[in-house]
């Protein structure tokens, strides 16, 4: 099983949930999860996009209560 990293990003607006993702991803190892929570709704759209765009993988989604859990697994 991989090894999995939490970001706390709760209370912090767009582009800075993003921003701290992508620099927690850059200090992580190919395979690695980060599990990323925010509460900025515009995270689902930017989140979306990213990983469209990059060759990281989106694990799991869930929106609960104003606040959304990404795991995130780093690819290549």
């Amino acid at each position: 099983m991989s090894e999995q990293h939490v970001l706390d990003l709760k209370g912090l607006n767009c582009p800075m949930p993003l921003l701290k993702t992508k620099q927690a991803l850059n200090q992580i190892d190919v395979g690695a999860c980060l599990a990323v929570l925010t509460t900025d709704p515009g995270s689902v759209r930017d989140f979306k996009s990213f990983i469209d765009l990059t060759a990281h993988e989106l694990v799991e989604f869930e929106a609960r209560d104003r606040e959304y859990y990404f795991v995130i697994r780093k690819g290549s």
